[in-house]
């Protein structure tokens, strides 16, 4: 089970560690079930809150609901927080039934993606119909949460979406499942759309085998195709890869490519990842597992490759060479670039161990990766006891090497508490997002932001950071000093002062339309610093 309890590891400083600081906290009650999504964290440092709910509204104070009233159902429910944690907005966008969003994805422009899977017809927010069953719908909304487009992918089948990335051409590729789909090659298959950044479908792809086959993860990578971590149980597949004429021509008007899985599994469970080019061909493929069972559950980019996270059950076998030491462990895959093979490590807090998010740390360029943060818990297995859980978080430096771990026992749980997100920001404070039920059926929303010194010191800080760098329309200031409040000022090559503000945030959006070409220089005023960089408008 994913407590929120987590947090208590971060709260407390035991075991001789440095304690750690709650910066700000944001519950938002419930009086139904609702369900919370992974968090998008925006460039300017700001946070979209999002998930499924059933009731009318949770922040009433917070500007308006938006969208259409809401039915019996659960719909799509967006709260941002700035950086301090206060709520800017609070929007829905229902469907005539069931809409729950799985995943939102902070774009470049300063909006969101929301992806999710519908039940919905036609009606309320809703401006397109089903296709039957369930289908996939995606929102655009810009960064006050007005709807910009909306699209519904579906056929005759069951459509789910997982995950959503946006690209380096500013187009997406949304990521999710078909179930039993006769253009597909098992009873579960993964889905990928390529989208323009308009909405606009430029590509449909269908990974599978013979068996089951779920997306858990999908990342974009720097030459703007995406990464994806499937869960498969499949093997290989004898159905031919050639595009059939289905019942998918009815909602998809682009080339649906069938790409059948390569690969054997080796055991109940594989780590099954598959590369896209930007155009959606697939570049490469590997197929890693022992003889058990092997969950993947995440992916990060660093300057060497890929790292690729996840939970085993089986000793060394098949191509998996880490080993096993007790119940499941953690099993971390290194790949190069073009798909080759670094090195594999397991790491083992004993019983069960829950892998919920890996983060990579770069040095103060940024351009190279000096190791990796995973955090999770572990539970005993086949057994109930008061006090059965401990929950952890593991540094490693690029190769795998454990640096250093921390831990605390679990406690007595009284109330029904989730994890659901994990998420390190660029200034090394961390944000925990989860769920906590008073009453069975009321699932408050709690969002703490923590700073945590041990953490903070992996991440080079520089003192004044500006990108994108040259700009067109808007850049982001980030200060990396201790402040309060800064003042931010624009300079042009005369030391005329163009533009200037005030700001309490480590990152700071600043609008440079209506600025001439050519080169400025933004200085940033502390309490106890001044610090200055060069801007290119071009």
């Amino acid at each position: 089970m994913q407590k929120l309890y987590y947090c208590l590891f971060i709260f407390i400083g035991t075991l001789g560690l440095q304690a750690q600081d709650v910066l700000w906290q944001k519950n938002i009650k419930s009086s139904t079930q609702d369900f919370l999504a992974p968090i998008s964290l925006t460039i300017d440092g700001q946070y979209l809150v999002s998930g499924s709910s059933i009731q009318a509204s949770k922040l009433s104070s917070v500007g308006s609901a938006g969208g259409a009233s809401q039915n019996n159902g659960y719909d799509y429910h967006l709260i941002k927080l700035n950086q301090q944690g206060q709520p800017l907005w609070e929007k829905y966008f229902a469907g005539n039934k069931h809409d729950y969003l799985s995943a939102s994805v902070s774009t470049q422009e300063g909006g969101f993606l929301l992806a999710g899977t519908s039940w919905s017809s036609k009606g309320l927010d809703k401006t397109e119909d089903s296709f039957g069953g369930s289908d996939i719908w995606l929102i655009k909304v810009d960064e006050n949460g007005t709807q910009e487009w909306q699209k519904t992918i579906g056929t005759p089948y069951n459509e789910e979406a997982v995950s959503a990335v946006q690209t380096t051409d500013l187009g997406y590729f949304v990521a999710g499942n078909v179930s039993n789909s006769k253009d597909g090659f098992g009873s579960k298959d993964a889905l990928i759309i390529k989208m323009d950044q308009s909405g606009k479908l430029t590509n449909e792809i269908i990974l599978g085998g013979k068996g089951l086959d779920e997306v858990q993860k999908m990342i974009p990578t720097k030459d703007g195709g995406c990464l994806i971590g499937i869960y498969s149980r499949s093997g290989l597949t004898e159905k031919p890869i050639d595009v059939p004429k289905s019942e998918n021509a009815k909602a998809i008007t682009t080339p649906l490519k069938r790409i059948a899985k390569q690969t054997d599994n080796y055991g109940q469970g594989d780590y099954w990842i598959v590369k896209l080019d930007k155009n959606g061909n697939v570049q490469w493929e590997k197929n890693y597992g022992g003889t058990e069972d092997d969950h993947i559950k995440t992916l990060i980019n660093t300057s060497t490759g890929y790292i690729i996270g996840g939970e085993s059950r089986s000793k060394s076998s098949g191509n998996k060479t880490a080993g096993l030491k007790e119940g499941t462990d953690l099993w971390m895959i290194a790949l190069r670039e073009n798909g080759d093979e670094l090195w594999q490590k397991s790491y083992n807090f004993k019983n069960r161990d829950i892998l919920m998010s890996m983060n990579g740390i770069s040095d103060g360029t940024g351009n190279k990766t000096k190791g990796f943060l995973i955090g999770g818990y572990t539970q005993a297995e086949e057994k109930v006891e008061k006090n059965d859980e401990t929950f952890w978080m593991l540094y490693c430096d690029l190769d795998g090497n454990e640096v250093w771990r921390k831990y605390i026992e679990g406690k007595s749980k009284q109330k029904e508490e989730r994890l659901v997100d994990a998420l390190l920001n660029r200034d090394g404070t961390y944000v925990l997002a989860g769920t906590s039920a008073e009453e069975l059926g009321q699932e408050n929303w709690k969002i703490v932001k923590l700073g945590d010194k041990q953490i903070e010191d992996l991440v080079e800080k520089q003192d004044i950071k500006i990108y994108p760098n040259p700009v067109s329309e808007y850049c982001y200031v980030e200060i990396g000093l201790d402040f309060k409040e800064a003042e931010i000022a624009l300079y042009d090559t005369s030391g005329r002062m163009v533009q200037s503000l005030k700001t309490k945030n480590t990152v700071t959006k600043i609008n440079t339309s209506n600025l001439p070409q050519g080169i400025y220089v933004v200085t940033a005023k502390t309490e106890t610093k001044t610090v200055n960089d060069k801007l290119i408008k071009k």
